[in-house]
């Protein structure tokens, strides 16, 4: 007989049998359980061997992305994070203060709150960090460090937090952040600093494991994952939002951030070469001048969408597009999208960016091309299939085990074996 999660649980979806084996037991949902919760709803050897507990009641991100700007990466980790710790997620600061330095706390659930420092304007950069230390030191009052995770998606936020001794800390690199444009000259000694106070690093996709491998001894790979439930309405979803549904014919999309490493040429091209397509483009235009995006009738900029809407845009689509260009910027990237594209059921396209050509061009999985013609000769030899249930039934086997859950759980099994090996080392030096 198995064991299901009791129907109020948040997760009563997942079954864990009592035969299988510890190996194959769903690690995601043991460790986004409470361990009460565990006790007393799972008694079962299997699933309490393979629990990992966080290792801290708290953690601190440090983040160079706003909470609300994207959902992406950062947020997807968090909020499972939030599950079994108190997080907290530390913008970089506003400069809007009247008077004296603050933060604003905006909680998001009843363990995840969002901080935001606000800093009067025209302070030098001494003056900032001195403000954002004091800030933290208030904020820290009364607590014991050993009972934090220090988290950090940019090195920047080092300046100020390199005094603080927690548990543990952890570098999640998900991008070359010293390659996009506007990077602060002291980014790069900064995250050599940081290299070396991190008891582990995570990396973003697998080239850039290989190009940080050799600056930390406890790094791993985790590569974009997916919320597979999310994106696959889009295969049953048939009304198009508003905005969507009155653009008739072929809709070709891309959805995510246009900025420095969007091919706006490539876009152009292909719009000016099959005026008959669609082109739709859905996301914010940041570090770049709007006046310079190509203006075709059959471009259509939809703007910034949330998260929950995105599927309902996907179900329109015929193909979609990832027209990064080549160069410093997207050398690194593992584009989220990728897989959120196909679990939605939408044939792909894309430039050869390292981390989507391997694994996905390799495995026919995505298209590959470099020019405009490419793309365009990619695109009409799918409008050409009758079907597509062969592609598509490869990949919904190459992500039957990739979600942001097992990469959750993996995470945190990494981190309280490091901190498993620390105390060893300590008790035997």
């Amino acid at each position: 007989m198995g064991i299901y999660p009791p129907n109020n649980s948040p997760l009563n979806t997942v079954l864990i049998s009592n035969r299988l084996s510890p190996r194959n037991i769903d690690l995601a949902f043991v460790c986004r359980l409470g361990r009460a919760e565990l006790i007393n709803n799972y008694p079962n050897k299997l699933i309490m061997k393979n629990y990992v507990e966080m290792p801290t009641k708290s953690l601190i991100c440090f983040s160079h992305l706003r909470w609300d700007f994207v959902f992406q990466r950062p947020q997807h980790l968090l909020t499972r994070f939030a599950a079994n710790a108190n997080v907290y997620y530390f913008e970089e600061p506003m400069f809007d203060a009247k008077q004296d330095p603050y933060l604003s706390l905006s909680p998001r659930s009843s363990s995840l709150t969002v901080i935001v420092p606000h800093i009067k304007p025209g302070l030098s950069t001494s003056q900032v960090q001195a403000a954002l230390m004091a800030l933290l030191d208030k904020f820290f009052q009364n607590t014991e460090m050993q009972n934090w995770t220090f988290w950090y998606y940019t090195p920047m936020a080092l300046s100020f937090t390199d005094k603080y001794k927690p548990k543990v800390v952890v570098y999640d690199c998900m991008d070359e952040l010293s390659a996009f444009k506007f990077a602060p000259e002291e980014l790069i000694t900064l995250e050599r600093k940081l290299m070396a106070k991190a008891d582990i690093v995570f990396t973003g996709g697998h080239s850039l494991y290989e190009a940080k491998k050799q600056q930390h001894s406890n790094i791993y790979p985790f590569p974009s994952s997916i919320d597979k439930a999310h994106f696959e309405q889009a295969r049953k979803q048939v009304q198009e939002p508003a905005d969507q549904s009155v653009i008739k014919g072929p809709k070709i999309g891309f959805y995510g951030v246009i900025d420095e490493r969007f091919d706006i040429d490539l876009i152009g091209n292909i719009a000016t070469l099959k005026p008959e397509w669609q082109i739709i483009l859905i996301g914010p235009v940041v570090k770049i001048d709007e006046s310079i995006l190509p203006r075709n009738e059959n471009i259509h900029y939809l703007g910034q969408k949330s998260y929950a809407e995105l599927p309902g845009y996907l179900s329109g689509w015929d193909m979609a597009l990832i027209p990064f260009q080549l160069n410093e910027s997207t050398r690194f990237i593992s584009p989220t999208k990728t897989p959120e594209y196909l679990s939605a059921g939408i044939p792909v396209v894309s430039t050869p960016i390292r981390d989507v050509v391997k694994p996905y061009g390799i495995k026919k999985l995505v298209h590959i091309g470099s020019t405009c013609e490419e793309f365009v000769e990619a695109i009409e030899a799918e409008f050409a299939k009758e079907t597509n249930k062969v592609w598509l039934k490869e990949v919904d086997e190459f992500l039957k085990d990739v979600s942001w859950d097992q990469t959750y759980a993996t995470m945190l099994k990494h981190i309280q074996g490091t901190l498993n090996n620390n105390k060893k080392i300590s008790i035997a030096s």
